[in-house]
């Protein structure tokens, strides 16, 4: 049995060096057996103090309807999985909540059971396969790990390596040798004490806790001989993982300290037809990578003069405007209005707000006049509530609903660094929307409806997510209460699919995430709406009532499109480049045939400018028509207008798209208000 197995290992003593992957590390057996001895005391102190009185009979309720009777306390999602036929499942969900296979379920619920085809799937998958590579990084390499963890993209595992280098292929064959074994996960909520008891012997280990400690407890986890931390559910045992493929091992950046600290990136997956398949989808999104796009289309160019921030050339400076002017007209629609605040703060606003005690690692500062400190914004929250306190308030002006494209800047890592996705200067289309209680739940609905209009104009789908109270946190659970009841309202009234995503609230309010899939199935979270109860306190804003009384605001963080730079690289890979012709740098070029019709392909030109339209003429003499048309097309011209003699004398263009459909002879006034039709309506479609 798996379970004896993991007995054994923990009654070792001196005899643990005898196993084959710590063969030659005998100095550190020592310091690991006391390490799992310790685990393994704390488990089982846990098992006596939670116990459970008895078990009763409870029902499932399946994603796809079906029902099922179990037994609370005995009965897992594994054993419902088995019982309903149910392949491949990796993780679940009850009532909304991840829950690991082989938790026993406590009450009646609604049971999700969860694939690597879902995110939740893959990152659990992800999640085991860094504990067998930790593992074996420790126990065959004699490493030290000091960071582990999984991304949206795969596995990673921080470590020092005291000699030589690792070999991919190696590491690869040794987490599947690992892997076969079938070596149970077994997982301990530990506190503090706990922690730097157990992880004594390894600082690196105890500055990993103390970084990712945010709460009461941490998850640490064993996996046969290896212990660390997991922020979520694990699978049953290592056997399901089947294939590991290793990607990189290089430096990690920002780390002066510990210069010598490596990065592993991986991943790992139940079986060759999921690693086919992820090699398919890797190949895509390296086919739409928005880098690579933003360079052949002459969009943007990063330098290291001012790293992390973006150069838009006037390609990609069009796309930018238009974005922003398309929030602006909705702006104008909904009742927002747009302030424009400094750049540059005295510490003592940063101070007001909290974001100095919590924030001020990820800011950039400078000193003035010998003495004094300021700093860029990273957000613009705490400005527009200098700005509410000007004067007294009146019940009579809420909501105030204001908007603000002012750059921001945050000091992130360059190892984070990465294209458009994560830079150090952005803009977002945010807005903090000031409002009294009474109109909290209008608001919220009016934000999501926001949110709607704009995503159904890019074709995303979206679900929403509501994620609450975190620990720790601030303000009373009362408060907090109240604030998730009126968003689950919002959410019901606003009709869209929704789950709770417990315990990933903001430290000062509730959330309400919205998360987007673009056209080859990835998920992004761009659009948030967030409760603020700790800047009105701490600004001490407050309003006269109808009553004649002060009464306090509620603060409504709000972005639709979230940062411009990230929302430009996500719409990128969307399209594939293929803008639609409301947001192509490149909507119309015009080919003239023979000499004497390029005054009139530059009259057509001309129209198009007047009009507002990105139209370009092509003056090459030396290239036949195809070549230009297929020139025209690979550079993503949305229409390609061929005007020759019989174009010249009837006042039309002979239109083409990109795609390579001839939509025929047709009179320019015509394509010229078709065009102006599909662009103003946003539309994207390529025929008119």
């Amino acid at each position: 049995m798996a379970v004896s197995l993991l007995s054994r290992l923990s009654l070792c003593r001196s005899s643990l060096h005898t196993f084959r992957w710590h063969r030659r590390y005998n100095k550190a057996s020592a310091a690991l057996c006391e390490r799992l001895r310790l685990f393994e005391s704390l488990r089982d102190a846990q098992r006596k103090g939670g116990e459970a009185a008895g078990d009763g009979p409870l029902t499932v309720r399946l994603a796809d309807g079906r029902t099922l009777e179990a037994r609370a306390g005995v009965t897992t999602p594994l054993i419902v999985a088995q019982r309903a036929r149910v392949k491949g499942p990796l993780v679940s969900k009850v009532n909304g909540v991840l829950w690991d296979l082989v938790r026993p379920l406590e009450a009646d619920c609604e049971l999700e059971l969860l694939g690597f085809d879902t995110i939740e799937g893959k990152q659990t998958a992800w999640r085991t396969a860094v504990c067998v590579v930790g593992g074996v990084l420790e126990g065959a390499f004699g490493a030290e790990l000091c960071g582990e963890g999984v991304s949206e993209s795969g596995l990673y595992c921080d470590h020092l390596l005291d000699t030589g280098s690792l070999s991919l292929s190696d590491v690869e064959e040794r987490c599947k040798e690992a892997a076969v074994r079938k070596l149970p996960l077994s997982t301990l909520q530990l506190n503090t004490d706990a922690l730097q008891q157990l992880f004594q012997n390894s600082k690196l280990r105890l500055q990993l806790v103390e970084e990712l400690m945010d709460g009461q407890t941490l998850t640490v986890y064993r996996c046969g001989d290896s212990l660390g931390v997991c922020d979520g559910p694990l699978l049953p045992h290592t056997g399901i993982l089947k294939v590991f493929k290793m990607l990189q091992v290089s430096p990690l950046a920002n780390q002066p300290q510990c210069s010598s600290v490596m990065r592993l990136l991986g991943v790992a997956f139940p079986g060759e037809r999921e690693r086919e398949e992820w090699e398919r989808e890797q190949e895509e999104a390296r086919k739409r990578d928005h880098r690579r796009i933003g360079k052949d289309q002459e969009l943007f160019f990063f330098n290291d003069v001012s790293p992390g921030s973006c150069f838009f050339l006037p390609k990609g400076a069009h796309i930018y405007n238009t974005l922003t002017d398309f929030i602006k007209s909705e702006y104008r629609r909904r009742g927002f209005d747009e302030v424009v605040t400094p750049t540059l703060y005295s510490t003592a606003l940063w101070e007001r707000s909290g974001h100095w005690e919590h924030y001020s690692d990820n800011m950039f500062t400078l000193v003035s006049e010998g003495t004094q400190t300021y700093a860029l914004k990273p957000m613009n929250c705490p400005a527009h509530c200098l700005m509410f306190e000007q004067r007294v308030r009146s019940w009579r002006e809420l909501p105030l609903r204001w908007a603000d494209f002012g750059a921001l800047h945050r000091n992130e890592l360059s190892g984070a660094l990465g294209g458009l996705t994560r830079v150090r200067r952005f803009c977002q289309d945010d807005a903090h929307i000031f409002c009294t209680p009474e109109q909290l739940e209008e608001e919220i609905v009016a934000c999501l409806e926001f949110v709607r209009c704009v995503y159904r104009v890019f074709g995303f789908s979206f679900h929403c997510l509501l994620s609450t109270r975190p620990t720790p946190c601030l303000g009373e659970p009362q408060l907090w209460d109240t604030a998730e009841q009126q968003l689950q309202s919002s959410l019901q009234q606003f009709g869209e699919r929704w789950e709770i995503n417990p315990g990933d609230g903001a430290f000062y309010g509730p959330k309400i995430d919205i998360q987007i899939k673009d056209a080859i199935g990835r998920q992004h979270q761009c659009a948030t709406i967030q409760l603020d109860f700790q800047l009105p306190i701490r600004f001490d804003l407050q309003y006269v009532g109808r009553d004649g009384q002060t009464h306090r605001p509620v603060m409504v963080h709000r972005a639709v499109l979230g940062s411009l730079e990230r929302m430009i690289a996500i719409l990128a890979e969307n399209f594939g480049g293929k803008w639609p012709l409301w947001l192509s740098p490149v909507q119309v070029m015009v080919i003239p045939v023979g000499g004497d019709c390029e005054s009139y392909g530059q009259q057509v030109v001309q129209q198009f400018h007047e009009a507002g339209f990105m139209a370009e003429l092509n003056e090459e003499h030396g290239a036949t028509l195809n070549k230009k048309v297929r020139s025209a097309q690979l550079a993503q011209y949305n229409y390609i207008f061929v005007v020759g003699e019989k174009e010249c004398v009837s006042e039309t263009v002979s239109v083409r798209t990109r795609g390579g459909k001839q939509l025929g002879r047709r009179p320019m006034e015509e394509v010229l208000s078709s065009l102006t039709l599909l662009r103003d309506t946003r539309s994207n479609q390529d025929e008119f």
